[in-house]
């Protein structure tokens, strides 16, 4: 096989896995948040504004992750600077 071939099979498979991870990881992370507002809104019903506003702060930066993962993933696949090193 080619140098070239290779590394695009492995960046291939290195995208693959952590598209799955990087997109599991916060989307569990996502789902006990919530579950954590709100177990935190039944207890405090008066606080239940400052507690959604938090929570939607903290799923937009968990939410970042994981489109952050997406963007390195693209990045490798379609505009790979580990071709440049081998040609």
């Amino acid at each position: 096989m080619e140098t070239v071939t290779i590394v695009v099979l492995v960046t291939t498979i290195v995208c693959g896995i952590t598209i799955v991870l990087g997109t599991m990881v916060p989307s569990l992370a996502e789902g006990k948040a919530v579950v954590s507002a709100l177990e935190a809104m039944a207890r405090q019903p008066g606080m239940a504004g400052q507690i959604s506003t938090t929570l939607f702060v903290a799923l937009a930066m968990l939410e970042s992750c994981a489109i952050y993962v997406l963007l390195i993933c693209l990045i490798l696949l379609f505009a790979n600077p580990l071709l440049a090193l081998i040609q």
